[in-house]
């Protein structure tokens, strides 16, 4: 399909929206995967029950036939199967894993595109190797700006027809933790999660973790693809060149008490001592130090598990005295530098980043 003709130019700009959902951001949302926050109360959540989000179709790839190229600015390029990587020295790790997007839904007016609400993170063990592992057989140049991650999916975004790719500093990807993984939870990867191989980056949003991974460049120049210049960028309006979406935010989730209304998802409990709970994360590896419920705008501190895996989300509780009648519960985290959720979106043109508070609106009876 490289080289014929665009059938999506001219390309329009895409809408900001405010009201009802459009017929395409429905469609985007039968075709990716939230995380039911029921799911919250998982340490490690099931693998059917991972958010998804895939750019492009869902590659079907071969274990058997598959390879990886590894080339650019290398002293030996490679070519290596799946069985190459995996006799390379395996790590597993667990991380929090969320999209850039994740609460885009949420803004107003919202950019037209997947309209997450707050469900699109989980928390999976991943094995692989180390993905300095790989770059050491190929012998990384010096004069190297940009490691290239380029996956098996391919398709048009804002007009223009790509492979999805995505790229690192040198000094990003050589980190221990960057792993290239073949396995999730103790199993082969799922189709949807990039089977059979895909990359690995802790801390950051899951633009950085690609899926379906066939081949890594290594440049001595920027990255120019589309998915690194254009998409995933934080812009004040369509023609702010704008900040590049990095590292994962400070952030809370609270598993939704009681039970729910089928309709509205609103929560009925009983009242009485309802048991709150929930988990919170934030970028880079930095761990969570406070997380505070709020129950009808009256702030109090839960009880906050320790960070156990650096770049997983920690556990907290807390006990809630419920009296009969209506409700909002809220929820925020702040992070060992300080940084605490806001109130409210922090708005910007693509959607992106959204940490706000977490609000649930409950009737006690």
């Amino acid at each position: 399909m490289p080289g014929a003709a665009n059938p999506f130019t001219p390309f329009p700009p895409r809408p900001h929206l405010e009201g009802d959902y459009a017929r395409e951001e429905l469609a985007l949302a039968y075709r990716n995967s939230a995380l039911p926050l029921e799911a919250l109360a998982w340490d490690v959540t099931p693998v059917g029950l991972h958010y998804t989000l895939s750019h492009f179709d869902i590659p079907r790839l071969d274990a058997a036939s598959f390879r990886l190229a590894v080339g650019g600015r290398v002293e030996r390029p490679l070519t290596l199967g799946l069985e190459d990587i995996r006799a390379l020295p395996a790590h597993t790790q667990r991380v929090t894993l969320e999209c850039a997007g994740n609460g885009r839904g949420l803004m107003s007016p919202r950019s037209a595109s997947m309209p997450w609400l707050c469900e699109g993170v989980g928390t999976a063990e991943w094995t692989g190797t180390p993905l300095r592992n790989v770059l050491g057989l190929a012998g990384v140049a010096p004069d190297a700006v940009e490691i290239v991650f380029i996956g098996a999916d391919r398709g048009y975004d804002r007009g223009v027809e790509h492979d999805y790719g995505r790229s690192l500093k040198p000094e990003a990807a050589m980190a221990d933790e960057v792993l290239v993984v073949y396995a999730m939870n103790g199993a082969p990867l799922a189709p949807q999660h990039g089977y059979p191989l895909r990359l690995i980056v802790p801390g950051w949003f899951g633009m950085a973790s690609v899926k379906w991974l066939a081949r890594i460049d290594v440049l001595a120049r920027p990255f120019d693809g589309q998915q690194q210049v254009v998409g995933y960028h934080y812009r004040k309006h369509s023609d702010d060149p704008g900040v590049p979406v990095t590292f994962q935010k400070v952030k809370s989730l609270m598993v939704p008490p009681g039970i729910p209304d089928w309709y509205t998802r609103r929560r009925l409990v009983d009242q009485g001592t309802v048991k709150l709970n929930g988990r919170a994360w934030s970028g880079r590896g930095v761990a969570v130090v406070k997380v505070e419920v709020a129950i009808d705008g009256v702030w109090r501190d839960a009880a906050l598990e320790a960070q156990g895996d650096r770049y997983a989300w920690q556990g907290w509780r807390c006990d809630w005295r419920a009296e009969p009648g209506e409700h909002e519960l809220a929820c925020r985290a702040t992070d060992a530098t300080g940084a605490t959720q806001p109130s409210t979106p922090e708005w910007n043109a693509s959607g992106m980043g959204n940490n706000a508070i977490q609000r649930v609106q409950v009737t006690a009876r």
